[in-house]
């Protein structure tokens, strides 16, 4: 059986990819998908998501990009073996490894420039902030832990080659932090595109790609509206 009893087994059918989920812990949302949808991989043959969760961004993405591997790395030890689950159910075990470990440490894991692409949904609260969830890991995976966002951009500079990029989800609160911390570090933001829950609605989110060792002209994408309605959800532009 792929799912114990405090799990459950989702299906992503776009995608086919099945995919174990603790039943009263911390559950992927649309955010992971919508970065999936943003990346243009191009010719990126190895790929790094920090702090992947159940594994859902290098699993979409290998479905995405059939050429490429992908490194997953996250922090929580249980949900790192859930994402090891996931790769194996799917059958992406020579093509997704998950690594644990934390992404203040990526130094000590990998080799600079090793990666053609970083992603990243990083968590988007500044510790003491916000509501604490009584989901098991949620907290962790939405309020800054060990690694703040100037700990997720110093990673994925070191990790990407120079010319790669690096594509991030994140609160719009955060987005002149983002820019700030973008610049300082040398890494040119290339593409913006603003999520909203619908026309008329302020951004509950954002997407960025930032380039390392390039400079290209700020393209501000038309926004992504994401209806929440009875049959699901779906995005329009």
């Amino acid at each position: 059986m792929p799912a114990g009893h405090d799990e459950t087994l989702d299906e992503l059918r776009q995608w086919d990819l099945r995919l174990v989920q603790k039943r009263g812990g911390y559950r992927f949302s649309l955010d992971p998908l919508l970065l999936c949808d943003f990346v243009e991989p191009g010719d990126a043959s190895r790929v790094v998501d920090l702090g992947t969760g159940c594994g859902v961004i290098p699993l979409v993405l290998a479905r995405k990009n059939a050429d490429a591997t992908f490194v997953g790395l996250e922090q929580q030890e249980e949900m790192a073996e859930l994402a090891r689950r996931n790769t194996a159910l799917n059958g992406l075990e020579g093509r997704v490894s998950i690594v644990h470990g934390d992404v203040a440490d990526v130094r000590k894991m990998f080799g600079v420039s090793s990666f053609d692409l970083v992603v990243a949904n990083p968590p988007y609260r500044r510790r003491g902030t916000g509501r604490v969830s009584p989901r098991e890991g949620r907290d962790r995976a939405r309020h800054e832990s060990t690694a703040t966002l100037a700990d997720f951009l110093a990673a994925a500079k070191f990790l990407v080659r120079s010319a790669g990029t690096i594509c991030f989800i994140y609160h719009p609160l955060r987005l002149p932090e983002l820019f700030a911390e973008a610049d300082r570090l040398k890494l040119s933001p290339l593409r913006l595109r603003m999520v909203h829950g619908g026309e008329g609605a302020e951004a509950k989110m954002f997407l960025v790609e930032l380039a390392k060792g390039r400079r290209g002209d700020l393209v501000v994408l038309p926004p992504l509206f994401v209806e929440r309605g009875s049959r699901g959800t779906s995005c329009s532009e």
